[in-house]
């Protein structure tokens, strides 16, 4: 049996920049002194005269980018998911956000699978952060087909866009021939009746492994991917709701704002269910190999897998 491919979603990003910015002469990428961990070096070697370095100074980025996005330009502004939406949260919301500017966010290095580097760099916050943006779209894919659609996505849309990518490599689980990303809109991988699990980012693979160990145990389990959560595709999660009753929700962020409460907010209002959000439990993160801080976060199969198995039973 062949391994299964495996790339971080932030190498997606940088390779998929190289491609546009040799297609469209309006992108400019800019990155805050991280161009070898976000990928945006890639860039840099294809069109080096639309990179520029800004330094470890994320706040002025934003406010670059926000003015060459008034001049016709379409600017993907690059760093840490901890320094693009933390760092720089009061100039992209005030700069980029409130003017509705044509900037777009490359925020690498998110959630705990960051690893090593700990809790002040594992961003658990961001699409709480974002989301709260008024205008602002979030997208978090799922794997590196997903996410090199997502950036070309990203580019053709008019508006501000905040893309979130990781560290790890995790595993390719669509299919490029016949994979179509549409902005605020998920996808069923798997269909199922007895429970739905509504996932984002690398918990979409990890999903689908814990729907192949419930199955084994007669649980048929349906699995969503929302990579756009915001807007969110309202009518994929109430068309679930309706038809297994029960829905869970994983993330690899804090169960606060996140994917979780937009899931939330959704079913309050259109179709009330029985819930259970899975993710980090409003704690910070810590150092260690990311696979096994995933492991003991419960973000993993096995871990997603035996907590739906308590909230079933």
């Amino acid at each position: 049996m062949s391994e299964i491919k495996k790339i971080a979603t932030r190498e997606s990003y940088g390779n998929a920049l190289a491609e546009l910015g040799k297609e469209h002469e309006d992108i400019i990428v800019l990155d805050a002194d991280l161009a070898g961990a976000t990928k945006t070096a890639t860039f840099k070697k294809e069109v080096p005269n639309r990179f520029f370095d800004c330094g470890i100074a994320e706040c002025n980025m934003a406010g670059i980018a926000a003015g060459l996005s008034t001049c016709g330009k379409v600017p993907f502004m690059s760093s840490f998911a901890m320094f693009a939406a933390g760092r720089a949260y009061e100039q992209v919301r005030n700069s980029i956000g409130y003017p509705h500017l044509n900037v777009k966010i490359g925020a690498t290095h998110a959630g705990i699978s960051v690893g090593e580097d700990g809790a002040t760099h594992q961003c658990i916050e961001d699409i709480a952060l974002m989301r709260e943006i008024p205008g602002m779209t979030v997208i978090n894919p799922a794997d590196d087909i997903e996410a090199r659609a997502a950036v070309r996505a990203a580019y053709e849309h008019e508006g501000p866009v905040y893309m979130r990518f990781g560290r790890l490599a995790i595993p390719v689980i669509n299919d490029e021939t016949t994979y179509k990303f549409e902005l605020g809109k998920g996808i069923e991988m798997k269909s199922g009746k007895d429970v739905t699990i509504i996932a984002t980012g690398l918990c979409v693979g990890e999903s689908l492994a814990a729907a192949k160990m419930l199955a084994q145990d007669g649980i048929d389990a349906q699995v969503i991917n929302i990579h756009t959560i915001k807007p969110i595709d309202e009518d994929i999660i109430v068309n679930a709701a309706k038809a297994t009753g029960k829905v869970v929700t994983v993330e690899e962020h804090s169960v606060i704002g996140g994917l979780g409460s937009a899931v939330a907010d959704v079913l309050c209002e259109k179709q009330p269910t029985k819930m259970m959000k899975i993710g980090v439990n409003d704690v910070f993160g810590e150092s260690g190999p990311a696979v096994e801080l995933i492991h003991k976060y419960g973000l993993d199969a096995e871990g997603i897998y035996g907590k739906i198995k308590d909230f079933l039973a």
